[in-house]
């Protein structure tokens, strides 16, 4: 089959509105993309709020290398990280091949990016031409009960009826294989619903609310979350933590910014996002190789560095946090980094798609790499590492003692949350007690701790 080559252009919101960035080419070979290069345009680089698309392959710290040139990922990768993010991932991918009746994964990468739409993730957007205009499309008056049934209808493979088409352009650019749609709430919020599958063997919604709410105790950062029941089966709904609303388009971004809602003379703004994916510089491919200390030296590398201490201590949290939960769906695209216009600069962003894993297995292993034992899931591995987080081994140590003293009440606080007992006694195997995962001299320095 003959290559072909397709130029779209790239949007990024700046201030209170998409603006044209730049130029992408991509080149493709059937649905496989074989490269991409990509312009920045000249008035864009002029602007002084810009932002760069990509700190990796198209960071903007150098005019002069990037002003007037073709550019191209890093690392001979065939896709811009930056742009892969702005591009569904998954279920987004299964919705857009329902409404256009294509079989699983035949569409080129350039159908999927023009498809995803307006309410992608991030501050991007990418089009046809500079003429094609964004469609946003969220409408408040869909139901939840609506979406659900049209997700179901492609989780099934079955075809969607016209009452039902919503879910096209509310479920298009989201990423992750479990069922999902954006809505927005009764006060005008852009959150993230995500359904229960009926192959689940527990309320898979309701448990993750519920990890996060746990995570939450433990001092990690975690955008609102909540459950609800649409005909009897729940649905999470979790903020969208790439959207605030705030009066100036100059506004820096909100300590709180996630507790931001609409108001008089109140416009909804979008945060540039980025997965550590993009940050490590690699494919889906060899996520499986990367680390935890991977993500550590892309902090160190691309983030503000008023942000690097706090961030790296937070993901040596979210480490440890994945360790006695065995939340082992732990790979990069399930890091991400937000641009924060008050820092001029990336940061870490809110924790996301945390799902503990029941098993009986002793011996655990998480996706990415824990420390000098490689993926094993335990504290001795975990505190071998803990130098690339800028933590000595005694802040890392109380950082277990902190955590495990929520992990360990994890049950009261599920139950606080409205999980059902069936649903605690079908996930208990994922929680680890400390002595599982600790050796007996880590385990006596834990319980020393005030």
């Amino acid at each position: 089959m003959a290559t072909r080559t397709t130029k779209l252009t790239t949007f990024a919101w700046l201030g209170d509105a998409f603006e044209p960035c730049g130029l992408l080419t991509l080149t493709e070979d059937g649905n496989t993309l074989v490269a991409s290069e990509f312009a920045y345009g000249l008035r864009y680089l002029q602007r002084q709020n810009r932002i760069e698309v990509d700190p990796v392959s198209l960071g903007l710290t150098r005019l002069d290398r990037v002003e007037g040139n073709a550019l191209f990922p890093a690392n001979r990768l065939p896709f811009f990280g930056g742009i892969r993010d702005a591009s569904p991932d998954s279920w987004g991918r299964r919705v857009i091949e329902s409404k256009l009746r294509a079989p699983v994964n035949s569409l080129p990468e350039s159908t999927y990016l023009l498809e995803a739409g307006g309410n992608r993730v991030g501050a991007l957007d990418i089009r046809r031409d500079l003429h094609t205009p964004t469609h946003n499309g969220i409408n408040p008056e869909i139901g939840l009960g609506y979406l659900m049934e049209a997700a179901d209808r492609i989780e099934a493979g079955e075809e969607v009826p016209a009452r039902l088409e919503a879910i096209f352009t509310e479920g298009t650019a989201l990423g992750g294989a479990r069922p999902k749609a954006t809505i927005r709430n009764e006060n005008g919020c852009l959150q993230l619903a995500k359904f229960r599958s009926r192959t689940d063997r527990f309320d898979m919604p309701k448990v993750e609310m519920a990890a996060l709410r746990l995570a939450v105790e433990c001092g990690l950062t975690v955008p609102p979350v909540g459950c609800v029941d649409v005909g009897g089966r729940s649905v999470m709904l979790i903020h969208r933590f790439d959207r605030y609303w705030s009066e100036s388009a100059t506004t820096p971004l909100p300590r709180e910014w996630m507790l931001t809602q609409p108001g008089d003379g109140l416009l909804e703004r979008r945060i540039p996002f980025i997965s550590a994916l993009t940050l490590v510089g690699c494919s889906e491919e060899e996520s499986r190789l990367k680390s935890y200390m991977d993500i550590a030296q892309g902090v160190r590398t691309y983030i503000h560095p008023d942000m690097v201490a706090l961030n790296l201590s937070e993901l040596f949290g979210r480490m440890v946090f994945n360790i006695f939960v065995t939340n082992d769906d732990d790979h990069l695209r399930n890091h991400g980094f937000i641009y924060d216009d008050g820092l001029k600069g990336w940061r870490l962003s809110p924790l996301y798609d945390v799902m503990p894993r029941p098993g009986v297995a002793q011996e655990r292993q998480l996706h990415l790499g824990v420390g000098q034992q490689g993926k094993l899931a335990t504290l001795d591995n975990a505190l071998s590492s803990c130098a690339a987080f800028g933590l000595s081994e005694a802040q890392a140590i109380a950082r277990f003692a902190a955590i495990w003293s929520k992990v360990r009440e994890w049950k009261v606080f599920f139950e606080e949350y409205g999980v059902a007992g069936a649903d605690i006694n079908a996930v208990e195997s994922a929680f680890r007690h400390v002595r599982d995962i600790a050796s007996p001299d880590l385990v006596e320095k834990i319980q020393a701790q005030p």
